[in-house]
């Protein structure tokens, strides 16, 4: 085999042990700071907004995330 060739499998292997250890991202319960209204989102929402518990497994915030 030529070392053209094993660069190009050993990349294709790291490659999916990658993506064998991805994980979604977790969610969280997010504040407003003008009125105290609680929503829950992967993503922060603006800098009128912060985290107020979290992280979750599920979009509706009530599943815990277990620590690592």
């Amino acid at each position: 085999m030529t070392s053209a060739r094993l660069t190009g499998m050993a990349a294709l292997l790291a490659l999916a042990c990658a993506a064998a250890l991805a994980a979604p991202a977790p969610w969280f319960k997010w504040r407003s700071k003008v009125d105290g209204k609680q929503v829950c989102s992967q993503n922060p929402l603006g800098p009128g907004w912060e985290k107020a518990a979290g992280p979750y497994r599920d979009s509706h915030c009530e599943k815990p995330m277990l620590a690592k």
